[in-house]
């Protein structure tokens, strides 16, 4: 993890979770972070948490990736402020309970928005920023075993809607930009994150009751992404899946 020292991560969705235990390990790693996130106060606590003399290693800033003219002028102050990003980890989502064939279409637009068409804008601002400057970049797909196969919920009524569809342009996406990092003769690495059951704020309540004893810390993925980032610069992670052991979905 040497060579990270000092270089810049950019981490969407930073206010909790594993965007917050993600932030936490690159900053022990040596990085400095900017943590983006829509709850500023959210991230200003998180900031007060990290031990003194680490605190100047986060940036925080406001960015609701679902707009594109926030992250756009999230990434523009940045940009001007460090010059360059080095790594990004995609991790800002959205879930919302409901059918795919009832939900209002405003709800399932914000979704689609949030986790496919903010993460393509995000990886845009950073690959070009990497490609610039023909520097090692590593970008991070936080993704979901939902992006891999569909959850049976039979004979319950199914909950995740466009999530999972979001989870699967993912999965194309990420290979989409593999193919593409390497054709443009970059150095820029890509690697897609599929996590089970994480214990977060996104995890609905009911759901939380039923599976307590069996779902990933938010550490735990945060860890995964630590592994990725400290592989040689000649391999390339393309996919982790990490699951809680015992997990039956």
């Amino acid at each position: 993890m040497e060579r990270w020292l000092n270089k810049v991560a950019v981490v969407t969705g930073a206010s909790s979770g594993i965007g917050a235990a993600t932030t936490k390990n690159l900053i022990e790693a040596g990085f400095q972070v900017i943590g983006l996130a829509r709850r500023i106060d959210r991230l200003n606590e998180l900031k007060s948490q990290l031990p003194f003399d680490k605190r100047q290693q986060l940036t925080v800033s406001h960015c609701d990736v679902s707009c594109t003219a926030s992250v756009d002028g999230a990434f523009n102050e940045i940009l001007q402020k460090f010059g360059g990003i080095d790594v990004l980890i995609n991790n800002a989502g959205c879930l919302m309970g409901g059918q795919l064939c009832t939900m209002d279409i405003q709800d399932l637009e914000k979704i689609l928005q949030t986790n496919v068409m903010g993460v393509v804008r995000c990886t845009q601002i950073a690959f070009k920023s990497m490609k610039e400057r023909d520097v090692n970049g590593h970008i991070i797909m936080m993704n979901s075993i939902n992006g891999h196969k569909v959850l049976t919920a039979l004979p319950k009524l199914p909950m995740t809607n466009m999530y999972t569809p979001a989870k699967y342009a993912l999965t194309a996406i990420t290979d989409i930009y593999r193919q593409e990092f390497a054709a443009l003769k970059t150095k820029i690495k890509i690697t897609s994150i599929s996590p089970g059951l994480v214990d977060t704020e996104m995890i609905h309540e009911k759901v939380r009751q039923k599976h307590a004893y069996c779902m990933l810390d938010p550490d735990d993925v945060a860890h995964a992404i630590l592994y990725a980032l400290s592989t040689p610069m000649d391999v390339q992670v393309h996919e982790i899946m990490i699951r809680p052991l015992g997990e039956m979905l």
